[in-house]
C-alpha cells in the first residue's frame, strides 16, 4: 500500500523531520508534487538539514527515493541539494530515481515569476519566485519540458521553441533580465542530472507494490495551499492533497492506506493570503521566535497565530486522514493561555465551522475558547503519559473536535524528540 503524509495547514508543519521519523518503516519514500519552493528541514546528530526536491528519506541507506511526476524540477538547485549531500556518502545510484515525465523548471520560468509577480503590484500572491507556477502553467498547456527530454538529440530545439515563447511575454511585460549567465549554469546541470536514474517512475512504484513493499508519499506545501481547494488565489500551483499522489505517481486510489496529516499546535502562513486566527500582538512576536518561524526557503518571517479548527477539520475531510501528527508542542510552552478557534463569525453575524468560498474578500472574526498553558519545559520527556495535565488536556480536546487520532506529538526538532500517544477515541 501507499501511505500519504502531508501538511494540514499552509505549509511548514514539520513534514520532512516526521518522513525521516516514519522512514525506517518504508523502503520507498516518493514525492508526488511541488518543487523547489518546498523546504523540508530535518534535525539529527546536532546538524540541520533542508532538502527542496530530494526526498526526506534519502539518509535511509536501504530507503529508495523517487522524485515523481507530479513534481517540476529545477535542475540548479538538484545539483546544489546533491552537493549538500557529500558528506552524508549517499549512494545516489542506488538510492534516488527521479521520474522522466518530471516537468524541468528552466531559467525563463523563473524570470516569468518574477516578471508576473511584478506586475500584480500590491495584488502579489507571495511567490517563492522559484519558477513553479510558469513551469506548471506550462506543463497545463501541453507546451512544457520533462526531464526525459533532455535524452532526446532535438533537446536544444525543443528548449529554444519554449524559450522564444517566454520571451514574448517578458517582452510585453517590459521586463528586463539577463539569461545567459542562467543559461550557462542550466546546461551543466542538465548534463550533471544525467548522470542519475531517470526512470519510468510509475512502473517502479507499482512493482514495489506488486511487491508488496511499503511506500510512503511525502507532500511538500500544505492542504490549504491546493490550487483547487486552498485560499485561491493565495495558493501553489499543484494538488497539495491526497488526490495529487495518484496522478503525482502513478498509481490507483485502491492502493492508498494510512493518511499521516501534520499539523502545527498553532498556525503559521509565508507570504500573503487569508489567516483568520494571525496575531498582531505581542502573543504572535513570541511565537515566532520561539518557534524559530523563519521560512526554510525563502527566510522570511512567517505569519503566527493561534490554532484554527474549521480549516484544520477541512484539510481532514478532503484529505480522508487516519492519523494525526502534532507538531512543536514545545513552542507554546511559554503561554500562560492558549487559545483554540473553534468557529468563525462572519461579516453578516453567521456562525459557521466551514471554510467560506470567498474567504480572501471578508472579514472574518474567530471564535476561540481558551485553555491553560502548562508553562513547563518538555524537554527529555519520552513518554506523553507523563506530560503536563493541561498539554494532555489540550491534546485531547483537540483529538475530540476533528475525531482522528492524535498518534505522533513532537516536542523539538531533533528527529528523536518524537513520541507515540494511545489515542483516546
Amino acid at each position: 500500500m501507499v501511505d500519504i503524509l502531508l501538511g494540514l495547514q499552509w505549509g511548514d508543519e514539520g513534514k520532512g523531520k516526521i518522513v525521516d521519523v516514519l522512514a525506517p518503516d518504508y523502503k520507498v519514500v516518493a514525492r508526488f508534487q511541488g518543487g523547489p519552493n518546498a523546504g523540508h528541514t530535518l534535525e539529527f546528530d546536532g546538524k540541520k538539514h533542508v532538502l527542496h526536491q530530494i526526498p526526506s528519506g534519502i539518509f535511509r541507506n536501504d530507503c529508495i527515493n523517487i522524485i515523481g511526476n507530479g513534481v517540476v524540477l529545477d535542475p540548479i538547485i538538484f545539483r546544489k541539494e546533491i552537493d549538500g549531500l557529500k558528506d552524508f556518502n549517499i549512494d545516489f545510484k542506488k538510492n534516488l530515481f527521479i521520474s522522466k515525465k518530471t516537468s524541468i523548471i528552466i531559467p525563463t520560468h523563473r524570470i516569468l515569476d518574477a516578471a508576473y509577480e511584478n506586475a500584480k503590484g500590491k495584488e502579489k500572491i507571495g511567490s517563492t519566485l522559484k519558477g513553479i507556477g510558469p513551469t506548471y502553467s506550462d506543463k497545463i498547456s501541453r507546451q512544457g519540458l520533462r526531464l526525459g527530454d533532455i535524452l532526446s538529440p532535438n533537446f536544444s530545439e525543443k528548449y529554444q521553441k519554449l524559450v522564444d515563447a517566454h520571451k514574448q511575454i517578458l517582452t510585453f511585460l517590459d521586463f528586463s533580465y539577463d539569461l545567459a549567465p542562467l543559461e550557462a549554469d542550466f546546461f551543466s546541470a542538465v548534463e550533471f542530472i544525467k548522470g542519475f536514474n531517470l526512470v519510468d517512475s510509475e512502473y517502479l512504484v507499482n512493482q514495489n507494490l506488486k511487491n508488496n513493499t511499503r511506500v510512503l508519499a511525502e507532500g511538500a506545501q500544505g492542504s490549504l495551499l491546493d490550487i483547487d481547494f486552498g485560499s485561491y488565489p493565495f495558493v501553489t500551483s499543484s494538488s497539495t492533497t491526497a488526490a495529487g499522489v495518484c496522478s503525482g505517481l502513478g498509481v490507483s486510489p485502491s492502493k492508498i492506506g494510512e493518511v499521516y496529516g501534520i499539523f502545527k499546535a498553532y498556525c503559521t502562513r509565508v507570504g500573503s493570503g487569508p489567516f483568520p486566527t494571525e496575531l498582531f500582538d505581542e502573543d504572535g512576536e513570541k511565537m515566532r521566535k520561539e518557534g524559530r518561524e523563519f521560512g526554510s526557503t525563502t527566510g522570511r518571517p512567517r505569519r503566527c497565530g493561534w490554532i484554527d479548527l474549521p480549516s484544520l477539520k477541512y484539510s481532514i475531510m478532503l484529505n480522508g486522514v487516519t492519523q494525526l501528527v502534532m507538531m512543536k508542542v514545545d513552542v507554546l510552552n511559554i503561554f500562560d493561555e492558549i487559545k483554540v478557534c473553534t468557529h468563525y463569525e462572519l461579516p453578516d453575524g453567521t456562525i459557521t465551522e466551514e471554510l467560506p468560498f470567498d474567504i480572501c474578500d471578508m472579514d472574518i472574526k474567530p471564535i476561540y475558547k481558551t485553555f491553560k498553558g502548562w508553562g513547563a519545559s518538555l524537554e527529555g520527556i519520552t513518554d506523553f503519559n507523563v506530560m503536563p495535565d493541561n498539554l494532555k488536556a489540550y491534546t485531547a480536546f483537540l483529538e475530540q473536535e476533528v475525531q482522528v487520532p492524535i498518534t505522533y506529538v513532537s516536542t523539538g526538532p531533533d528527529r528523536t524528540a518524537t513520541m507515540t500517544r494511545v489515542s483516546e477515541l
